[in-house]
């Protein structure tokens, strides 16, 4: 198919009318911002069957930039709607044979990361602790992110100790610490 006919099968199947497809052909911005709304609407979807072809579809684009910028949007959005780790990396796996189609090694890496990040604190927000090798696998990005959303006192202690910036570290700390104070009480 050409880049034309896949961005109007993709935006009529997310039900989209308000992209020109003449701009987003032609300007790789507006094709971006067209891709997020496609995403934003199948992510949303109860049903999840048609993600591996959408994927596929948006791979096409010849900006690979463009498709790993909607690719990592589309994970973030399912990650943070997902009934836990195990249901999320499902969906992931399944999804894997499209992502590792990305040309760039460092896109490639950069999705196995986030999927990766994503189950860590999927994992941690279910009231599970990871190993500490695990905590501390996931990026500085996701490593601040549990350290501010976290409850359980045995990943903030993990994080105070052994986050990876000094910021992580102490966020991890004060948590723990405030928490440990309102459970005196």
């Amino acid at each position: 198919m050409t880049l034309r006919a896949d961005l109007i099968a993709l935006l009529a199947d997310a039900g989209i009318v308000d992209v020109d497809i003449d701009e987003a052909v032609e300007d790789e911005h507006v094709r971006s911002s067209a891709y997020r709304k496609v995403v934003a609407v199948i992510a949303g979807a109860q049903r999840r069957d048609n993600d591996r072809a959408v994927v596929s579809v948006i791979l096409r684009d010849p900006e690979e930039l463009v498709s790993k910028t909607a690719l990592v949007d589309f994970v973030d959005r399912i990650a943070m709607n997902a009934d836990g780790p195990t249901v999320f990396r499902q969906w992931a796996v399944e999804l894997m044979p499209e992502i590792d189609q990305l040309k760039a090694d460092g896109h490639r890496r950069f999705l196995h990361g986030r999927i990766h990040d994503w189950t860590i604190y999927l994992t941690v927000m279910t009231g599970r602790t990871p190993a500490a090798g695990e905590m501390v696998s996931v990026t500085d990005w996701m490593q601040r992110r549990i350290a501010t959303q976290s409850t359980s006192p045995s990943v903030l202690a993990v994080l105070a100790e052994m986050g990876s910036t000094k910021k992580i570290r102490n966020v991890a700390r004060n948590r723990a610490a405030s928490r440990a104070v309102g459970n005196e009480r």
